[in-house]
């Protein structure tokens, strides 16, 4: 599966974006997709992920109640609307897909398989 994600760009602390991770294949509702960032310097960090479905979510612990993941398997595309954006959310956001990542991995950039280009979000303050 090849993923491109888009939506990034340059906001004031306090506001909002919506980034969009559209896959190819036509079995995108097997696939957990998963959101990570990464900050120069920094490990890249897990921020959300969901499952085939859409009725499990996950979410990195300073994400929650800030940003949302979604998909809409009819388009392929998983979203992830961040609200509330503080200049430490300033990363390269990347998304990621597997289709047969076990729960105890989720978290883990180590667990997915196909990763997107990434698109840069930043915050100023």
């Amino acid at each position: 599966v090849q993923l491109q994600a888009s939506g990034g760009g340059l906001v004031q602390a306090g506001g909002s974006l919506r980034l969009s991770c559209a896959a190819s294949g036509s079995t995108f509702r097997r696939y957990v997709m998963g959101w990570f960032r990464q900050a120069p310097g920094k490990a890249r960090d897990f921020v959300a992920a969901i499952r085939g479905s859409g009725g499990t979510t996950y979410y990195g612990t300073s994400m929650k109640g800030r940003f949302t993941v979604s998909r809409d398997n009819s388009k392929n595309t998983v979203y992830l609307q961040m609200n509330s954006l503080k200049p430490e959310d300033t990363a390269v956001y990347y998304c990621a897909a597997d289709p047969n990542i076990i729960v105890s991995s989720i978290s883990s950039a180590l667990g997915y398989k196909y990763w997107g280009q990434g698109t840069q979000v930043t915050v100023s303050s």
